[in-house]
This record gives C-alpha cells, structure tokens and sequence, in this order.
C-alpha cells in the first residue's frame, strides 16, 4: 500500500478501527474470560491456542483488496481474510515452541510430536474457519498468487505483540483444503483420538468466535459476566421467606438440588415445590441456561427471578431469549441500554439466560458455526423445565444435545412434575451418565383431586350443569372443538361470564384475556365464571380453579391440567373436581390422530378408565406415568419411532453440512406466518399507515423504531403453514413490510375478540404451537 498507509490496517469501518485495536480486544476479552472461568484453562494448552488464534486470526486483513474494500471502494473479495491470516502463522515455529513444552510434562517424544501437530492443526483451523464463508475451487492457488503482496504489506504492518512477521504458505499437516478437523468414528482406528481433538476444536474455534463476536460489537461488551451474586441473592430470598415464618428453610428438594450441584440429575417433583428455586439453587454461582417450553412460560420464570431474586443489576446479570426477547426488553429499557442488554443477551455474555430450546440447542446439527454455542455450554449448567412437554423430534434433539454437552463438559438438571421413563431408557442407550431422584412430593399436602371418568364426548350441557357461581375450566384440545364449546354455551346460557382463550387470538386481545383469566384463576379470587380454553393453559399460567372439565389428549397432558385446578388446596369434602371426558368406543376426541399420537392416547384411555376414578395422590400420578411411558409400552407407536427417526437422522448430518439459516428453518420443522385479519387491519388501517411512515423516516430513533413496530405487531396472530396455504388458495393475500425480513400478511378471515381466529371447517387443526413453542 502507499506509504501514508503504512501501519493503518482497518479491522472495521463503524466505526474505524485497526486491526491492532482489534485484537487487542480480543486479548482484554480473553483475560475476562480466563479470570471468569479459570478452569476452562487448567491445561495450558487450550488459553495457549486460544491466545495465538485471537492474535492471528484478524491479520490477514492486511490484504490489499480488503482494505481497499473496506475503505469503500469497489474491489472484488480475493478470499475470506482468514484464509490470508494462515499465512502470518508460522507453523513450524508454533510446533517447535509447543513440542518443547510437551516434552516439559513428561509426554514421549512420539506423543509431544503428535500434540504439538494438532496444536498447530486446531490453531490455524480455528483462524482458516473463523468466519464460515465458502472457499473457491482456486483458493489454494489466489494464496500463492498473494503471498508477495502480503510481504509487502507486512513490511508496513508494526504490532508489538505479533513481531518479525513470516509470511509463507502453511504446511499441509496443519492445513489442508477441503480437509476439516472432524470427530472419528467406529470405522477408524484412532476415533478415540479423533474426537479428543475434534472436542479441543470447537472449545477453541467457539470461544474465538466469542471472543471475536464481543469484541467487534458497538456496545464494547464483555465476552462473559461472573456470576458472583446467585448464592447470595437465593439466600436473601430465605431470608425474605423467614421474615413471614422462621420455620421456613429449603425443602428437600431444594436441598437434594444444593448436593447434586456437580452432579447431571432428573428430579421428579410435584407442582409447587418450588422447581424453580430448585434449578437455581443448583446452578449456583456458575453459568446458567433455564430452558422451557413455552414463551409465557419463559417470560413469568424471567419476570419473578429477575423482580424477586436478582433485582438489582439485572441487564448484567440474567436475560431471556426467544423470538420476541427484544418486546420485552422494550418496555422497561432506554435505547442505549435495550441495545447493550440484548447484545449481551444474544452473545450469551449473561451469567444467566432463561430461552426457548430452539436458541441454543441447535447446535445439535452441528451446522457451520455451531462450535460458539456447544463451547459455552461446555462450561454451563442446564436446566430443562417440563421435558414431557415436547414433541417427539425436540426430545430427541434434547437426548442428543445433551449427549454432546455432557461430553464437553456441561452438566444438565431435568426438573419435571412427571417422567417418561422412555426418556431415562434413551438417555442410557447415548451413554450420559446422569443421576434420578426419587419422587419429591409435599408432605403437608394429602389430596387435591377427585376424578370422575366420562365415557362420551366433552358435552356444553354438563358444563353448565356444574356452574353454580363457581369457578370452571374446560380444556379441549384443539382451537375448533374450544370454539364449538364456547359458542354453545353462549347459545345454551345467557351471561356475560364465559370466555374463550386459546393461541389463536391477535396479541393484543390475547394479553386482555391472558390478565382477566389470571384474575379470576387467582387463588384468593372471589369471582366466578366459566373460561374454555385449549393445551396453553397447561403450564404457562399460574391458576387455580374449582372445577377443571376437559377432554383427554394424553396421561401426561390430563396431569399437567389437572394442576390447574386445586392447584395449591387440598380437597377435603372429598366432592369429584376434574371431570374427564375421554370419548367413547367408537367417537374419539378432537385431535386424535393427527397431533395426538392415537396409540399413546389408546393407552391413556385404557389407564385412565381402570384406574383414575375417585381420589388421586401425588404419588399415583407419578406412578401412573411411569407404568404409562415405557419403552415396552410405546416401542411401536409413531411417538416412539418419531424420536428414533430424528436421533438417527441427526446422527447422519455429517458435520459442517449444513448452514445455520438452514437448520433455524428445519429444527422446529414449523413453518409460519405473521397475519393480521382483514377486519382487523379495516379497523386500524390508517393508525397502521401512521406507523408505516414512522419507519420509513430516516430520523426516526432505534427505540421508536423498535416499539412503531411492536404496536403493529399487537394487531398480529401467529398461523402455521397449512392455514397459510389454505387461505392463499381463496384469496390474493396483500402484505406489509416492517423491514426488510418482516412480511405481516392481511388474510381474510373469521375474526371476533369473543371467538378469536378460525378459517374453513375442513381445515384439519394442528395444536402444536401451543404446546411446543
């Protein structure tokens, strides 16, 4: 380069900053990390490698189509910098230093030859791949052609840390093209070995990703937060508990969870024992990740810890991520603050992260680029909240995520209210060791329900037959069958005090009816009415009714609604509290055989009908599960097959085949779409397009930005797929556009605060959103 160049090397351009700059953050970010977490780097190995990746993988930006590039001139891109980083690393050097220190532990020549070629192997892979962007055919040969230019450019580039600069193509037993560092397998004889290194690989490829990913942010964050705070803040809690009993301490559950804390653990507890404190108290001053399955599941866990544990420093100390993380965050936080809270949330900086299981076990594809989650849950504890709730492929990207976390080093807690034992068997088929408690119940808590079986189809008739200003659930289990019922109670009885909710209600609507059936589910409520609901009840809202009347889906499912009712009470007229309508021999429920698995549901119906009928314990429940949920029992439904099908398929994937839009696309194989009904849109169309301009002003701040596109969003319902297909077929489906990613389709459809959404009655209804996302 000219010489007013010299020594001026962009590593970014917003704003500027050389490539020296750069790197120095990565080495201040590296310091953090190594002060956080000092056992990540017991051997000095592993912060060795760490070190010389952050020092070279930026440099080869020195190229001159880079900085040209960069500068904002048109030039084509040669080939990804990384790839010109190599040639700054001399491999023989790095081999010769490390092979001395191999030799130093006591290693034989031939092993202290072996680890010091897969130092510098692991070392330039991480510095080649640090960016995943595809090689040409030709690359092999534009480095060649490069080399005398870089020497030129390294004549000029001066950096006190990476001195008398060699540039040279790297030796082939380091770095070879179309040659990735992989696990091995049964079919080599060195598979152990293989996958030794292929372990150090992603720790040192995924914490420079890390590094470098916080490193290059605006908001300057740190690539980790200490939790130093989460012990103090759950005894704080005691403390606050004792002010009101000083009879209070951890229960024994609480307990087990503070003497397993090194240990991976399945605990089956019964609602309101405290789960929550329970998964806490076993993270304890480590890296935490609480995942569950519901979105408003995850926002009240992160509402309650964040307001009753944290409360203080919370932006540095626990965050929640799924797909909506930034609405949330919005209401509460300025501009400045919501962008460095996200981007710590989304680097996975925080020392506690409560998410969906889609935003970190994706890694499960080991798509291009998985390595930056798989090593930061390498030195993680996870917690997974109500396991049973999952559909059949994400247990198994549950099973197998698992295996790949416990085998870096991670450690897991599962705390559910009931445990298929199918689970444990698939557990100890992948070989991940892991402890399972008996089962905690509340001593002081002898009887909550009493069931009585219907051998019919859920009836409004019964419904109101049971209403004597009293407070009644019904659960069904699909969207349409919740309607049906509700319009024919309307029909049947005359008052204003019957609802419907289900997922399928505009957010607005849905945040009204979500506040008014928490009111009355209260368990100090007074108040009295009827609310037909659907599967979203079953774990995402704390509520206490009367009476639950619902149709049987599964065992597990009637449980878990069975915890809506008498949630905290004990039963002691000895009155029936849960009615179960669980169909009859030849009319099923609604939803059977297409999202309720017909063979599990068979056995549910057949264990229900003998044996749930009068009073039910705890301890049945979980005894009812387990005899339920074996291997032997579901080894031939499409449940079981399901599981073993997506673990077999994911065990196919050969790593680094797919591409992380792809598998975001694939995981939860859902595909759907973002809609407003015609009526709706009819209703708030010129408010729609006042907003519309807001977003195209040029002046218009983040904040506003952020929150211009939460009020449109509030007029939004989510539809899956087939819905989307359906009503594309009937009509000319018109859009906006709140960005250049985000499409929100106007659909014409049935649409009514009372009623919510419905489209043709030939649709068939998949419920899965409600439970699983």
């Amino acid at each position: 380069m000219e010489k007013n160049f010299e020594n001026f090397y962009l590593a970014k351009s917003n704003p500027k900053e050389t490539i020296q700059q750069h790197t120095d953050k990565l080495l201040l970010n590296l310091d953090i990390l190594k002060n956080v977490y000092p056992n990540l780097f017991l051997n000095w190995d592993i912060l060795y490698m760490l070190k010389i990746a952050c020092l070279y993988h930026d440099i080869g930006k020195i190229n001159v189509s880079f900085q040209k590039r960069i500068m904002g001139k048109k030039e084509k891109q040669l080939l990804p910098h990384g790839l010109f980083s190599l040639c700054f690393l001399d491999g023989d050097n790095l081999y010769d230093i490390v092979y001395k220190k191999y030799l130093e532990d006591g290693n034989s020549e031939e092993i202290s030859d072996k680890k010091a070629i897969n130092f510098v192997k692991i070392v330039a892979n991480a510095i080649a791949y640090h960016h995943e962007r595809d090689f040409p055919s030709d690359a092999k040969k534009i480095l060649r052609e490069n080399l005398e230019n870089l020497k030129q450019e390294a004549k000029n580039f001066k950096y006190d840390k990476a001195k008398n600069l060699k540039v040279e193509e790297i030796a082939s037993e380091f770095f070879s093209f179309g040659r990735r560092i992989l696990p091995g397998n049964n079919f080599n004889k060195d598979w152990k070995e293989k996958n030794e290194i292929f372990k150090q690989y992603i720790l040192i490829k995924g914490l420079l990703n890390r590094i470098d990913y916080a490193s290059s942010s605006k908001e300057n964050i740190s690539v980790e937060i200490k939790n130093d705070f989460l012990e103090n803040k759950m005894q704080g809690l005691l403390k606050e508990w004792k002010l009101k009993d000083q009879s209070i301490k951890w229960n024994i559950l609480q307990e087990y969870m503070i003497l397993n804390r090194e240990n991976n653990v399945i605990v089956v507890a019964q609602t309101g024992m405290g789960k929550t404190e329970a998964g806490l108290l076993w993270i304890g001053n480590n890296k935490g990740f609480f995942v569950l399955p519901l979105k408003t599941a995850i926002n009240a866990i992160y509402e309650r810890i964040k307001n009753q544990i944290i409360k203080d420093k919370v932006d540095e100390r626990i965050g929640l991520l799924h797909s909506e993380t930034k609405d949330i965050y919005l209401k509460e936080y300025s501009e400045e603050n919501i962008l460095d809270y996200y981007e710590r949330t989304k680097q996975l900086s925080l020392p506690l992260t409560i998410c969906t299981l889609d935003q970190i076990f994706d890694f499960v594809y080991r798509y291009k680029g998985f390595e930056m989650k798989l090593a930061t849950l390498s030195y993680s504890k996870v917690v997974l909240d109500e396991i049973q709730m999952y559909s059949p492929d994400l247990v198994a990207y549950i099973i197998k995520g698992l295996k790949y976390i416990t085998n870096m080093g991670g450690r897991f807690a599962i705390l559910t209210a009931t445990f298929p034992r199918i689970i444990e068997d698939l557990l100890k088929k992948e070989r991940i060791d892991f402890k399972i408690s008996d089962n905690f119940i509340k001593k002081d808590l002898k009887l909550r329900h009493c069931v009585e079986i219907k051998e019919s189809r859920i009836d409004s008739d019964f419904i109101i037959s049971c209403f004597n200003k009293n407070k009644i659930l019904v659960i069904c289990n699909t969207i349409k069958e919740a309607q049906k019922i509700y319009e024919e109670l309307q029909e049947k009885y005359f008052g204003n005090n019957i609802n419907l909710f289900h997922s399928k209600f505009i957010k607005r609507d849905r945040k009204i009816k979500e506040k008014k059936i928490l009111k009355l589910g209260d368990k100090d409520s007074k108040d009295f009415g009827i609310w037909v609901t659907t599967q979203i009840v079953e774990v995402s809202l704390d509520i206490d009714f009367d009476l639950l009347i619902t149709e049987l889906s599964d065992l597990n499912g009637l449980l878990q609604r069975m915890g809506r009712c008498f949630r905290n009470r004990e039963l002691k007229n000895g009155q029936t509290n849960c009615f179960v309508f669980i169909g009859d021999d030849k009319i099923k429920n609604s939803g059977v055989g297409f999202v309720i698995d017909k063979d599990i549901h068979n056995f549910s119906r057949e264990l229900v009908k003998n044996k749930i009928n009068g009073n039910i314990y705890e301890q049945d429940k979980m005894k009812y599960v387990e005899e339920l949920y074996t291997t032997e029992n579901l080894k031939n439904t499409a449940y079981y097959n399901k599981i073993l099908e997506t673990l077999e398929y994911l065990e196919l994937i050969d790593v680094y085949e797919k591409k992380k839009e792809d598998v975001k696309r694939e995981f939860r194989d859902i595909t759907s779409y973002l809609v407003i009904p015609k009526n709706i849109y009819d209703e708030n169309k010129e408010k729609i397009e006042e907003k519309l301009n807001i977003l195209k002003d040029d002046k218009t701040t983040y904040n506003n930005i952020m929150a211009t596109k939460l009020e449109i969003r509030e007029l939004t319902l989510s539809i899956q797929g087939y819905e989307f297909k359906h009503i594309q077929k009937l009509q000319d489906n018109k859009y906006i556009e709140l960005g250049k990613y985000e499409k929100i389709y106007i659909v014409e459809c049935d649409y009514s605060f009372e009623k919510g959404f419905s489209i043709d009655n030939s649709i068939k209804e998949s419920i899965i959103d409600e439970r699983f996302l």
